[in-house]
């Protein structure tokens, strides 16, 4: 059953290394990430998920221990998933298993929860990775979720992706007069713990504002069906163009 869920955004520039000098401009959205991966530890998980957006080569499942890096946004950094960073194979005392995919690096998203995690020492559950594709569509998304949700008996989620990439002019998929409305949606949905809004976003519009979060909310929205969990917006706010929404659930 899912206890807790935190969801953050996936920009690699949450990693100070990779924005450099312009680190300092995201410090009250890696403050926010904080305070949601605090709500997962004191939820006292038996699994931690970690879910986020991924193309090809990186969907599906990727155990703990699982390697990223940011060296193609030319920074000498790695990261490991999971807790401490350890490479974890078959535990009994928690039930977790390495399952297929172990060896495959990280997509960004989960390179930037992976070093979210490290941040703040996450050693509370196992956790376990899964990248999905945008075209998922709604309901396999749901249904996905709902799997998770029945994998321990205490299950948190760390969900991460952005909401559109269209606020501005400059942003990368330039102003789209819809975007703001979307995000303002998605912000409330997330805010509220409202599962139903999120199963119903429109993954067509979502796609065409290049909102990388869609299908990983989606998949927290059927984790979430029955829960009866609370939501809290810890952040919301649009750097760069880009949507960044943060939120805790308890």
């Amino acid at each position: 059953m899912l206890v807790a869920a935190a969801v953050c955004p996936c920009p690699p520039l949450l990693v100070p290394d990779v924005a450099a000098g312009a680190a300092p401009e995201l410090d009250a959205a890696r403050a926010a990430c904080t305070d949601a991966l605090g709500v997962l530890a004191a939820a006292r998980p038996d699994r931690l998920v970690v879910v986020g957006p991924a193309e090809q080569s990186g969907r599906g499942p990727h155990s703990e221990g699982a390697r990223g890096t940011f060296r193609g946004f030319g920074v000498d950094l790695d990261v490991r998933l999971g807790r401490n960073g350890a490479q974890v194979s078959e535990d009994p005392a928690t039930g977790f298993e390495p399952v297929e995919g172990a060896d495959r690096p990280l997509p960004p998203s989960l390179a930037v929860a992976a070093w979210l995690l490290g941040r703040t020492d996450w050693s509370d559950a196992p956790v376990e990775g899964l990248g999905v594709g945008e075209p998922l569509a709604a309901e396999r998304c749901i249904q996905s979720g709902r799997e998770i949700a029945t994998r321990a008996e205490r299950v948190a989620l760390l969900v991460m992706g952005d909401a559109s990439a269209c606020r501005t002019l400059k942003a990368p998929g330039y102003l789209d007069d819809r975007a703001a409305g979307f995000d303002a949606a998605v912000a409330q949905a997330l805010g509220t713990a409202d599962v139903a809004a999120l199963q119903a976003l429109d993954a067509e519009l979502a796609y065409e504002l290049k909102a990388s979060g869609r299908a990983p909310w989606q998949v927290l929205a059927g984790a979430g069906e029955g829960a009866g969990l609370a939501g809290a917006l810890l952040y919301e706010d649009a750097p760069y163009g880009v949507g960044y929404v943060v939120a805790a659930w308890s």
